[in-house]
Protein backbone atom coordinates (compact mmCIF):
# COMPACT_ATOMS: atom_id res chain seq x y z
CA UNK A 1 0.00 0.00 0.00
CA UNK A 2 1.26 3.48 -0.87
CA UNK A 3 2.03 6.07 1.76
CA UNK A 4 -0.87 8.48 2.28
CA UNK A 5 -0.56 12.00 3.72
CA UNK A 6 -3.53 13.70 5.40
CA UNK A 7 -4.59 17.28 6.05
CA UNK A 8 -7.20 18.08 8.69
CA UNK A 9 -8.70 21.56 9.13
CA UNK A 10 -11.68 23.44 10.55
CA UNK A 11 -13.00 24.65 7.17
CA UNK A 12 -13.27 23.29 3.65
CA UNK A 13 -11.35 26.28 2.28
CA UNK A 14 -8.47 25.87 4.73
CA UNK A 15 -8.33 22.13 4.04
CA UNK A 16 -8.22 22.68 0.26
CA UNK A 17 -5.51 25.34 0.58
CA UNK A 18 -3.33 23.14 2.79
CA UNK A 19 -3.85 20.14 0.49
CA UNK A 20 -2.67 22.23 -2.48
CA UNK A 21 0.32 23.53 -0.50
CA UNK A 22 1.31 20.03 0.62
CA UNK A 23 0.99 18.61 -2.90
CA UNK A 24 3.15 21.39 -4.34
CA UNK A 25 5.79 21.18 -1.61
CA UNK A 26 6.18 17.39 -1.70
CA UNK A 27 5.28 16.61 -5.34
CA UNK A 28 2.13 14.70 -4.33
CA UNK A 29 -1.22 14.20 -6.05
CA UNK A 30 -4.59 14.61 -4.33
CA UNK A 31 -6.19 11.29 -3.42
CA UNK A 32 -9.29 12.48 -1.53
CA UNK A 33 -10.65 16.01 -1.91
CA UNK A 34 -11.71 17.93 1.22
CA UNK A 35 -14.44 15.87 2.88
CA UNK A 36 -16.39 16.43 6.10
CA UNK A 37 -15.25 13.93 8.75
CA UNK A 38 -18.09 12.15 10.51
CA UNK A 39 -17.87 12.50 14.26
CA UNK A 40 -15.27 15.28 14.40
CA UNK A 41 -17.09 17.75 12.11
CA UNK A 42 -13.67 18.74 10.73
CA UNK A 43 -12.54 18.61 7.12
CA UNK A 44 -9.94 16.15 5.89
CA UNK A 45 -8.15 15.50 2.62
CA UNK A 46 -5.53 13.00 1.52
CA UNK A 47 -2.66 12.90 -0.96
CA UNK A 48 -0.18 10.30 -2.18
CA UNK A 49 2.98 10.20 -4.29
CA UNK A 50 2.65 10.72 -8.02
CA UNK A 51 3.24 7.69 -10.22
CA UNK A 52 6.84 7.48 -11.44
CA UNK A 53 7.60 8.89 -14.87
CA UNK A 54 8.57 5.66 -16.60
CA UNK A 55 10.01 7.49 -19.63
CA UNK A 56 12.54 9.50 -17.64
CA UNK A 57 13.09 7.01 -14.82
CA UNK A 58 12.55 9.78 -12.28
CA UNK A 59 11.08 8.76 -8.95
CA UNK A 60 8.86 11.37 -7.23
CA UNK A 61 10.34 12.51 -3.92
CA UNK A 62 13.74 10.93 -4.61
CA UNK A 63 15.46 14.29 -4.21
CA UNK A 64 13.81 15.17 -0.92
CA UNK A 65 17.14 15.91 0.74
CA UNK A 66 16.64 13.39 3.55
CA UNK A 67 19.05 10.51 3.97
CA UNK A 68 17.41 7.30 2.79
CA UNK A 69 14.95 9.05 0.51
Amino acid sequence: MATVFMVQADSQEECAAELARMCAAFDLRPLLPPTRSTGTERWLARATAKAPDLKSGAVPGASCGVSGC
